[in-house]
């Protein structure tokens, strides 16, 4: 195990960065019940990067599909945080499905369109990612670590307001403004490390990340260092396992660790169920007579 890291040193590296930060963000995306936000963004993020190749001829990895990437995704930051205040007869989670099929429709007309001929690989890549072939710290290794001391920063400074927003977010429309700017500022952050993140690791991996490490944690504790704890585990062991089924069967590496994933988070719910099934059986201790016996 420890030669299949050190030969896939920077793989590993990547998978550990970014499994963590988007499994913190993940806790509160569980908390808002947006699960699907992260591929609503990524789809975003993809006609926006489109757009710089069609508009200032860009390439995928420039400053200006960066920054093209970027307004798409703070555009829906303000979208999704003024329909959270705005719009209550519909559930934000049926909207941001629906914006992520007009996205991904979206995606392939001008991937169709503008990029004739690539559409099939650039597809696969956008689907499954790059992350296996990361071999340099710079720039993809750089830009992940990046994109974790922004989260960490930002969590650490605003930790009580977002927390809170997190912790009753369907009860919060009575803070006005300040909620719509708190929104605005999550979604922005989820945009910063989807952006960072889904060009190399790709969707597949991304929306693994953020949701299935945060529920498997949340079923064993709701403290958050535990939770951090049970996520890093499950990224190390769905990471390793991947690394080595690419490596020794030449799979695509991205939908292994949905794979491993999905199966951790079954057999924890398993050992959940007999943990419980247990403690329901077990009988209660008898209380203790102190009463004073009769001569």
């Amino acid at each position: 195990m420890l030669e299949l890291i050190r030969d896939y040193d920077m793989t590993f590296l990547a998978c550990m960065i970014i499994g963590l930060t988007l499994g913190y963000l993940g806790i509160h995306v569980l908390k808002r019940e947006i699960i699907f936000i992260d591929i609503a963004l990524a789809q975003f993020a993809a006609v926006g990067t489109i757009l710089a190749h069609e508009i200032f001829d860009a390439e995928e990895d420039t400053l200006a599909a960066y920054l093209c990437s970027f307004v798409c995704i703070l555009v829906m930051a303000v979208f999704f945080a003024l329909v959270h205040r705005k719009i209550h007869q519909i559930a934000l989670e049926a909207i941001i499905g629906v914006s992520y099929a007009i996205a991904a429709a979206g995606a392939l007309f001008l991937m169709g369109v503008m990029i004739a001929g690539h559409t099939h690989s650039s597809l696969h890549e956008l689907l499954t990612g790059t992350l296996f072939y990361v071999s340099d710290f710079w720039p993809d290794v750089f830009l992940f670590l990046l994109a974790l001391f922004i989260v960490a920063v930002c969590f650490i400074i605003f930790r009580k307001p977002l927390n809170r927003l997190s912790e009753s977010y369907r009860q919060t429309l009575d803070l006005g403004w300040t909620m719509v700017a708190w929104d605005i500022l999550f979604y922005a952050i989820m945009g910063i490390v989807i952006t960072v993140t889904v060009r190399t690791a790709g969707i597949v991996v991304v929306f693994s990340y953020l949701i299935i490490p945060a529920t498997i944690a949340a079923l064993f504790t709701q403290k958050i260092w535990g939770q951090l704890i049970i996520i890093a585990a499950a990224v190390l062991l769905a990471s390793l396992c991947s690394i080595w089924l690419t490596q020794t069967y030449d799979y695509s590496f991205g939908p292994p660790i949905g794979l491993f994933l999905g199966i951790f988070l079954v057999l924890a719910a398993i050992c959940k169920r007999l943990s419980l099934a247990f403690a329901e059986k077990k009988p209660a201790p008898t209380p203790l007579d102190l009463t004073t016996p009769r001569l």
